[in-house]
């Protein structure tokens, strides 16, 4: 499948799904923090993000505490990582409620990096792709573990022009830091 067409310039979402959360007892969802696996693969996805020439223009990110600490991890591997906007929306946001976020993105930003959690994101990676190349969307539609990144390109003068089956889904990688 080829790329979306249209006017205006190519844009970039990439979706990164928190990393794995720690489940300790009588702290509330939203307190939650990274586990073991979950400190280890966040600086992973950050470099990822960096090998794959993904760095964001701006990063949206959930005020849970373990989507705050991915990013963290994550951008600490970059030399300047980007400007960040916390969004309590984004906390239990359904597909709707992040486009509509998303939307309000400035145009200046070509790449933005969506950071948060499911079913939200996963719904809206497959509700955003038109297609994908090779077996991305099937790997979507199967599992969007945690620490997987998204990766959805379109056309459009402005974030306000994305729709429903607007972006081609390039890429799913999901970073595992070593146990070492």
């Amino acid at each position: 499948m080829t790329a979306p067409t249209g006017a205006g310039s190519s844009r970039r979402l990439v979706v990164l799904r928190h990393a794995k959360s720690a489940w300790p007892e009588g702290v509330a969802d939203h307190e939650r923090p990274l586990g073991p696996r979950g400190l280890r693969d966040a600086p992973e996805a950050g470099r990822h993000l960096a090998d794959a020439g993904l760095l964001p223009d701006l990063a949206l990110c959930s005020t849970a505490v373990r989507a705050r600490h991915t990013w963290e991890l994550a951008a600490a591997q970059w030399d300047t990582p980007p400007p960040v906007r916390l969004d309590p929306e984004l906390y239990g946001a359904d597909p709707t409620e992040l486009l509509a976020t998303v939307r309000e993105t400035p145009p200046e930003a070509v790449t933005l990096l969506l950071v948060g959690h499911n079913p939200g994101l996963e719904e809206l990676v497959l509700t955003l792709a038109g297609g994908g190349l090779g077996d991305a969307l099937d790997e979507v539609r199967v599992k969007f573990p945690t620490s997987a990144i998204a990766v959805l390109e379109w056309h459009g003068e402005s974030w306000r022009d994305l729709a429903p089956g607007a972006a081609l889904l390039t890429s799913v990688t999901v970073p595992r830091g070593s146990r070492t």
